[in-house]
């Protein structure tokens, strides 16, 4: 079904069910129920934004926006055989929107397509997948870009470095990768080695780091590109461990603004972090899947990769801007943040 007659048919079923509930009273809100099902997919849990963000931001949006609507929820722990699994339970579920970031979304045309021909709508969550009808996420490339930016001045524009990026079938872990050479490629900064992280997990980044300072001397290790706050908290861990003292460590980046890394920033511990404004995202996704189920306008769109979508803008966070963005937003609040261990560094950085 094109995804145009798709879209139609979901409109008309709402305008059916509503017809339905008001000819037919109470008997029929599980039917209405049931026609207004949005499933959200989400691809694994050790990073945390996941579960502790997008997941309850975008539920509780849902539920402010259309009282008759059912969220489903499934979490993959980075298993595309389990997200697969997932997506036809979401299915047979009832769902009509399905919200989906994806393991792998190079790999993920098959569960799409396997909803669409179910007559559901696929809008791909932070991760692109080609074959969905609409893409959410943030300009990763400019994500990786920052990054390396910030690397390179806090470097000075020379020195050796170790690269961790993301999971080879993240596809935002490529473009957050392009990103970040894009800039450290025309730079003076040499690779000393490089990492794609199968599960961006923490561990997997404390050990490949553990075995470089193995066969480098420390010295030569001037700076660490991490692609998120979970492999930057691994460098870190593993840096600390080879004896480097933490008022010595190189700069190392990250991404995501996990409250951990941000004390880390504060303390001077971790370099910079890229803060994507999870909430806008996560509340923008449940209101076009309102929209869908409800048969309404989803509002302005722009292509991305042949994909009608919405891009937002990340915002590079440091010591200094720490009150100005993450706490101004409303992300973590300064009690999150300025526990006993970082009162000094809260206050040397005016954040009390």
């Amino acid at each position: 079904m094109p995804r145009t007659t798709r879209i139609a048919a979901i409109a008309a079923a709402a305008l059916i069910g509503a017809g339905s509930l008001v000819a037919c009273g109470a008997n029929q809100a599980q039917s209405s129920n049931d026609d207004k099902t949005i499933a959200l997919l989400l691809p694994e849990s050790k990073t945390t934004r996941y579960e502790a963000f997008d997941r309850p931001m975008f539920e509780a949006r849902v539920a402010e926006l259309c009282n008759d609507c059912r969220v489903v929820y499934y979490n993959a722990d980075q298993d595309e055989a389990k997200q697969t699994q997932q997506v036809d339970t979401a299915i047979s579920e009832g769902a009509s929107v399905v919200v989906l970031g994806p393991v792998n979304g190079a790999g993920a045309g098959g569960m799409v397509r396997s909803a669409q021909d179910a007559g559901a709508v696929v809008l791909a969550y932070d991760r692109f997948i080609a074959e969905a009808d609409y893409y959410m996420s943030f300009d990763n490339e400019t994500v990786g870009r920052m990054q390396g930016e910030a690397l390179v001045d806090l470097m000075g524009g020379t020195g050796g470095i170790l690269m961790l990026n993301g999971s080879p079938s993240d596809p935002n872990a490529g473009q957050f990768k392009a990103g970040a050479h894009s800039v450290i490629d025309a730079s003076d900064l040499t690779v000393l080695a490089e990492f794609d992280n199968p599960d961006w997990s923490p561990e997997n980044a404390q050990k490949f780091v553990t075995d470089q300072l193995s066969r480098l001397d420390l010295d030569q290790v001037q700076g660490v590109y991490a692609a998120n706050d979970g492999q930057a908290a691994g460098t870190i861990a593993a840096l600390t461990g080879a004896g480097i003292a933490v008022d010595d460590l190189p700069p190392v980046t990250g991404q995501d603004a996990e409250l951990a890394a941000v004390q880390r920033i504060l303390a001077g511990h971790q370099a910079m972090t890229i803060y994507k404004p999870i909430k806008l995202e996560a509340e923008r996704a449940a209101e076009v899947a309102v929209a869908l189920v409800n048969g309404e306008p989803v509002g302005n769109t722009v292509d991305f990769s042949g994909v009608a979508s919405f891009i937002f803008d990340p915002i590079v966070v440091t010591r200094d801007n720490v009150a100005d963005t993450i706490v101004a937003d409303g992300f973590y609040t300064v009690a999150d943040i300025c526990t006993a261990e970082y009162a000094d560094a809260c206050a040397e950085a005016g954040l009390e």
